[in-house]
């Protein structure tokens, strides 16, 4: 078995204080989720989520939530073997709406939660963006 591990983020917009818009990318494999790659040598996980924003989307200023930090953990087959990936996924607010994508993906979208929701292809992404809805409701606070 092979061990993989990735870094990304929620990454969401949002003006004064109204509802946030989540935003997805369309992966050419056909599903609906967030940034995120494989961690390079010599980065931190960090480093890599903010990398792989800015090279999938070329979105370049995000902020980091600090206190949100989850590990999503999941096995798939690449030709005869089986990968163990392990993807720690931070939540960033992005100070602009303007994406434009990388080869890797088809399309994208911002989406409100309920519509993120029914977007995002797989079941750990839908249940990571619930925790980071109710992150951002418990910190109710000021956006700069």
């Amino acid at each position: 078995m092979i061990d993989e591990r990735s870094a990304g983020a929620v990454v969401f917009y949002m003006e004064d204080n109204s509802e946030p818009e989540y935003l997805l990318l369309h992966y050419s494999a056909g599903h609906w989720d967030f940034p995120k790659g494989n961690i390079e040598t010599g980065e931190n996980e960090k480093q890599t989520a903010t990398r792989e924003i800015q090279e999938e989307t070329c979105i370049t200023d995000v902020e980091f939530l600090d206190g949100f930090r989850m590990k999503v953990e999941y096995k798939y087959r690449h030709g005869k073997k089986l990968v163990r990936k392990e993807v720690v996924l931070y939540l960033a607010r992005a100070h602009t709406r303007k994406v434009i994508l990388s080869h890797e993906h088809i399309g994208f979208a911002w989406r409100k939660f309920d519509d993120a929701m029914q977007q995002l292809t797989y079941l750990n992404a839908k249940n990571l963006l619930s925790s980071a809805k109710k992150y951002l409701q418990q910190r109710s606070f000021a956006y700069r």
